[in-house]
Formats: C-alpha cells, structure tokens, sequence
C-alpha cells in the first residue's frame, strides 16, 4: 500500500545525514531539532503554535484534556473513521455522540451535526476523511451559533487547503480551536516511527497543551495540572524536517496517481470515484473506491491474488464496534456509513507510484468487474 523504502532512497543522504547528527549530539528528547520542526511546520501550515508530541492519538487527547473537557460532556463526531477519534472521547469519559457522514465526501454531515446538539454537547470533531476537508465553514457556524469547540482530526490530511467562500484559503488544522495529526510513518508526512502534534493560533491554549503534554509542568519537578509524557523524539523530529521540504511534491505526487486511476476508472459504472467538494483540495492520504454491483470482498481476494495489495477503510462503523455499543444507536441508524463500510476498498496510493504499477492495478481491477 506505502512503498516507504524507495521514498527513503530518494532521500537517504539527507536521512542518514540528519539522523547521524542527532545521535553525535546526544539531544534525543526535546533538543534543537524537535524545536526547528515546530517552527518550520508552524511557517509551513501559518499558524501560530505547533507543539509535537507522541502520536496522533494522544494529539487529541491532549487537545480535549487542554480545552477542559470534563466527564460526560458530549462530544459530536462521525461514526465512520479510525477508532482513535471516539478512543480518546472514551478514555476521558466524555460522551461520543456519534453521526452519519455526508454519502459523496464521506465527511461529517453538518447537517446531523446540528441536530446532535443538546445542552451537554461542548465540542464537535471533525475528520478529514482520506485527506480532503469536511466542511469546516458551515462547522464553524455552529461551533459559533452554540459556542461549541472545534478540535479537527488531521491526522489523514495534513497539507489539505479549505477554501472559504469570501476568498480565504487555510490548511486543515488550523481553523478550529486546534488541530491534532500524526506522523504515523504512511502518512503524507510520515516519520520512521509513531510521532504527532497539535497546532493553533491561541496563546493560552498553546501554553496549556505544552504544559499537559509535559506531566503538567511549566517548571521542572512543579505539576499545576494532571498531564501525560507526550513527546517527540529528536531522531523523529530531524527526519521530519527533511520530508518536510517535501511534502508539497510528495502531495502533488499522490495527486498525480489519483489522476490516472480517475481516468482509468472513470466510465466504469460499478466503481464510485472518489469526490471532492467544492472548498477543499485532495491530498489523497487514501485513494478510496465504492463498490456498486460487485462483491468487494471477492475484488480484494482477486487483487491479492494479483500480487496487488488493498484495505478496507472501515470495515466497522464505530456504532458497531463491540468495545463502543451503545443503546442509543442500533443497526440501521447511520444508513451512508453502514453502506461505506460493506463496499469500500482502498488502493495502493503513495509518491512512488509508476505508470506501470497504476496501469496493472487498474487493469486488475477492471479484469474483475469485467468479469463480474
């Protein structure tokens, strides 16, 4: 699905060179390189603050530990994504209150967002799903409207553009409250192993996330708030900065391979393309298909014979998930995620992608539905 070597090989001088540097220094937690990457993705993304730390999961964590979230404050967010964005809710035991997403971008519906709230709802989450916005103006209206907190999961979209309609242009993750992403290595940008960070233009919100990822320390051995140990390593931190300088050609690639399978696919009837709505740009962290007609799981068998790899991204709802039932949803509640979870399927998106490698995915794709 990620070809991370050969996208290393293209940068191994700048790699090993960057990595050796932190070890001869011996500065491997919270030294010079951790600090530069955060001023340089701060200038990258325009926004004030970006404070690194673990991994993308504990980004959100942190960001509703930061905010004053308290037990049984309800939480809106989508039913169809990856587990860490209700985890944390859980975790901190505020109420996930969960809603359908929107059946052309597969992002939160802001219509279900509204009817959501209730006078214990305090934030709204949204994912950006595959790495294009959900509809963070309309968001911010309600946010506004119900004086809600907005905390956008990014960890699928870092880079992505939100148009506004009066002209403005902003990246994802810096339009609510904060943003949380990870670096998570397959990632758009991704380090060689877990790493994360939160990002936002307010001073004091800045200053209570640093605080709270540091045990809830300002000062050294002196705790003012239960915190957590959430950092970013230096040898992470240093691989970053070079990927970086990147990211916009590593994103104008994945945009280049979701072209050509747009082309390949484009007249086939029992294949619903990826769509992207008007105010957003694609970064294509996922290139994602929506079966119609066909058996997904016998497509997936059938390329994996082919020596193709594919994913399913979710194959659950979170309504559905054991660990998350609750009697407030059954079966049939969330009818567009339901469905997204029973036919779609993920093909291999990366920057290493060549025309001969999209030509005999797609070819292997259209060979089944062909013959189905």
């Amino acid at each position: 699905m990620v070809d991370l070597h050969s996208q290393y090989l293209k940068i191994k001088e700048e790699i090993d060179d960057a990595v050796l540097k932190v070890i001869d220094s011996s500065a491997f937690i919270n030294g010079p390189e951790t600090k530069l990457f955060a001023e340089e993705l701060a200038k990258y993304l325009n926004v004030k603050h970006v404070i690194p730390c673990a991994n993308g999961t504990e980004a959100l964590q942190i960001s509703m530990m930061a905010l004053g979230l308290k037990p049984g404050d309800e939480v809106i967010t989508t039913t169809f994504t990856f587990i860490a964005t209700a985890e944390v809710i859980a975790l901190l035991h505020l109420t996930p209150v969960l809603v359908d997403v929107q059946p052309n971008t597969y992002n939160i519906d802001v219509n279900a967002i509204r009817k959501a709230i209730t006078p214990k709802t305090k934030a709204i989450v949204p994912v950006h799903l595959f790495g294009q916005c959900a509809n963070m103006e309309e968001i911010m209206k309600i946010a506004r409207e119900y004086n809600l907190y907005v905390i956008e999961d990014t960890c699928q979209a870092l880079g992505t553009e939100y148009h506004f309609t009066d002209g403005v242009v902003k990246k994802a993750g810096t339009i609510g409250n904060v943003g949380a992403t990870s670096f998570f290595p397959s990632k758009n940008l991704g380090c060689y192993g877990d790493g994360g960070a939160m990002m936002t233009n307010d001073d004091a919100l800045a200053e209570q996330i640093r605080t709270i990822a540091n045990h809830g320390s300002k000062v050294k051995y002196y705790h003012d708030y239960v915190g957590v140990n959430s950092r970013l390593d230096s040898i992470q931190a240093a691989i970053l900065r070079i990927k970086l300088r990147h990211l916009d050609e590593y994103i104008k690639a994945r945009q280049e391979a979701a072209e050509k399978y747009n082309k390949a696919f484009e007249n086939c009837a029992n294949l619903v393309l990826p769509r992207i709505a008007a105010y957003t740009s694609h970064i294509f962290h996922q290139y994602t298909l929506l079966t119609r007609d066909i058996n997904r799981d016998e497509l997936q068998k059938y390329l994996a014979e082919k020596g193709i790899p594919s994913a399913i991204y979710y194959p659950v709802p979170l309504h559905q998930q054991k660990a998350y039932i609750d009697p407030r949803y059954k079966d049939g509640d969330f009818p567009i995620s339901e469905m997204l979870c029973k036919g779609v399927i993920s093909l291999p998106m990366h920057t290493e992608l060549d025309d001969e490698q999209i030509n005999y995915i797609t070819d292997s794709v259209l060979e089944f539905v062909g013959n189905n």
